[in-house]
């Protein structure tokens, strides 16, 4: 008992430093930019005290950095607890919220706006639509009268996945200069048109199906283990896998129609924190949240610095951190721990 005391005490005491990092990095991020702002400025405006600072650096800190800030750490902890749970309930380390063809759908919705020349405002919704209703359609197709094989939800969300990016593919070729800038932007993803209408639709949405999901946390802990486990323990794993799906097609559709397609995130977060939380999902997917949210504002305003005053899409940002760090984990073996394949 006093051991696991010891490790429930030291996996709190994990989630609460990344809270506090989390916090540090946004501040320093509201900081840090093209215009350098003092700190007690970013304070100043963070309090309301706008006459005690010049109009443009409440403007700035206001209007600008603090709606992309909070939109990094919604798209970085919905993607990063979305990965945690597709991982969990696919048991396989591969997995992430990509894998059911999400990303490749909200890119196509994304890229028929705007080869349709419609209003730039219909881009995210459209991105949301098609993220959701391929991510319905590949379970569909994997459903049958047996339930849902992982084996056959996979292989349809490969399939699936490959059909949409043919497609863009095609638009792309099609798309003249401008359009076709605009869809290999969408999809190496874009966090520099942030602002309050993009927060409101995608805090919510990653929030509340956070929460929701951390209410499965005994289910996860026992499908990881194996389907067999899981039915014996009074799970059902069906029903289960179905409501996780849900939610983490409501989670990654918001997360993409706002920001593009990021890769990694959800993929790499996940193992870091299982290296460092442990395997038990009441404190995994909550620090995988808060590790998301982190690693996306750190990998966002390096984005938005490294070159300033241009901008890099944030994928390759955290492209250029996830390859490396997820190919040292397959060399070594570690983070892949929790996991089992049998049946």
């Amino acid at each position: 008992m006093d051991a696991l005391t010891a490790i429930t005490r030291t996996r709190k005491k994990g989630i609460i430093i990344l809270a506090l990092s989390l916090a540090g990095a946004a501040l320093a991020a509201l900081n840090i930019g093209w215009v350098s702002i003092p700190f007690m400025d970013t304070v100043r405006a963070l309090a309301g005290l706008d006459r005690a600072i010049a109009p443009e650096t409440g403007i700035i800190i206001t209007d600008v950095r603090l709606p992309r800030i909070l939109l990094d750490m919604a798209v970085g902890a919905g993607l990063a607890v979305s990965g945690c749970a597709m991982q969990a309930i696919f048991r396989n380390p591969m997995a992430s919220p990509f894998v059911t063809g999400i990303s490749s759908g909200g890119a196509f919705g994304a890229a028929l706006v705007i080869i349709l020349g419609l209003p730039a405002a219909l881009t995210g919704p459209s991105a949301f639509a098609f993220a959701l209703a391929t991510a319905f359609f590949v379970y569909g197709l994997a459903r049958s009268d047996r339930g849902v094989p992982v084996e056959t939800l996979l292989l349809a969300g490969i399939a699936v996945s490959f059909f949409f990016s043919a497609m863009v593919a095609f638009m792309q070729y099609m798309a003249d200069e401008k359009q076709l800038r605009e869809i290999i932007l969408w999809t190496m993803g874009r966090l520099w048109e942030a602002d309050w209408p993009r927060v409101a639709l995608a805090l919510p949405v990653v929030a509340g199906g956070s929460v929701i999901l951390m209410f499965f946390s005994r289910e996860l802990n026992l499908m990881i283990i194996s389907e067999r486990a899981a039915l014996g323990m009074g799970v059902e794993t069906g029903k289960v896998r179905a409501a996780v799906l849900v939610l983490v097609s409501l989670i990654t559709g918001a997360a993409v129609s706002v920001s593009g397609v990021i890769g990694f995130v959800g993929l790499i977060v996940p193992h870091v924190m299982r290296m460092t939380i442990g395997p038990e999902h009441r404190y995994l997917l909550p620090a995988s949240a808060l590790g998301g949210a982190l690693f996306l504002v750190i990998a966002d305003t390096l984005a938005r610095t490294v070159m300033s005053p241009v901008e890099l899409p944030v994928g390759i940002i955290t492209s250029l951190c996830g390859v490396p760090f997820f190919l040292f984990l397959l060399k070594n073996k570690k983070g892949m721990t929790g996991f089992s394949y049998g049946t």
